[in-house]
């Protein structure tokens, strides 16, 4: 006679996984949902490119004023060797979405409150990120008139399948995102990180992307700035609520939960009581002192 296997449901296996991989199909999907909002708002919003030119020519004259105007001449230091003008290429294709959607795999598997604090901090500064790009277009470098060669598109076409044309603002520019978001992820590297390599790779990371922005003229240096300024700024805003969230948010939370003793961890001192015996009525038929059994 054959035993029978007991069956196993979909359910219960669900259930019986860690609480992180849970959590992984929920975060990927709410992720997700934000980044296709993200590109399809920039996407629809693309503005007159006139006033994106004009706006550009603000940028310039602003970063004129302050000796911040070196975009020409940082372009033409790496125009001389193949092999910078390819790197720089590559950090920005591969070193953008590609490296985020690791990072923050990795943070949903290993560092669930970092990945809530960097997804929130991305949260903040994308949607702020859009309402600049939709008040104030920018055409880029490549796209302003000022000699500049767009190094992505002449030397590769991997970019416009990352993002295709239907996803892209042309006159997106500022602020730069691209270096805003990488920042973001290299503090989560190196908050998250023990290791040594990850955590330099995390410092690394957001320079090497502020290099690439502007050597390929996507970007302008403000745009830079901008961007980092305003990843720092959600970053700032998550932190907050996740202390407030830790030290009073949750009102209704148990004591554990707040870090105090709650009534259930309190131990009840013993006391000492009656014995058994002594609860019993006295025997009338017990021989009392000084009496003898007759």
């Amino acid at each position: 006679m054959v035993d029978k296997v007991p069956s196993v449901s979909g359910a219960r296996v669900f259930r019986a996984l860690p609480g992180r991989v849970r959590a992984l199909p929920r975060e990927i999907l709410l992720v997700a949902s934000g980044v296709v909002a993200y590109f399809g708002v920039r996407g629809l919003t693309e503005a007159d490119p006139a006033t994106a030119e004009r706006h550009a020519n603000d940028v310039v004259a602003f970063e004129r004023a302050v000796g911040l105007f070196h975009e020409p001449a940082l372009q033409d230091l790496a125009a001389d060797s193949h092999t910078v003008i390819t790197l720089m290429n590559w950090v920005y294709i591969w070193g953008h979405w590609p490296v985020i959607v690791a990072t923050l795999l990795w943070l949903t598997l290993r560092h669930p409150t970092v990945f809530r604090r960097t997804r929130n901090a991305m949260v903040v500064s994308g949607a702020a990120g859009l309402v600049v790009f939709v008040t104030f277009p920018v055409a880029p470098p490549r796209l302003a008139g000022l000699d500049l060669v767009d190094t992505v598109t002449l030397h590769s076409r991997a970019y416009r399948v990352l993002q295709p044309p239907a996803f892209v603002n042309q006159y997106a520019a500022v602020p730069s995102l691209h270096v805003g978001w990488d920042l973001l992820m290299g503090v989560a590297m190196v908050t998250a990180s023990s290791r040594l390599l990850l955590r330099v790779v995390g410092c690394v990371l957001p320079l090497l992307m502020a290099a690439a922005v502007v050597i390929t003229a996507n970007h302008y240096l403000v745009d830079v700035l901008a961007g980092g300024v305003l990843a720092l700024a959600g970053l700032a805003l998550a932190l907050g609520l996740e202390r407030r969230t830790r030290h009073g948010g949750r009102s209704g939370g148990s004591d554990r939960r707040q870090g105090r003793p709650s009534w259930d961890d309190v131990a009840v001192p013993h006391q000492a009581g009656p014995t058994p015996s002594a609860l019993q009525p006295p025997d009338p038929d017990a021989t009392k002192p000084g009496q003898r059994a007759s």
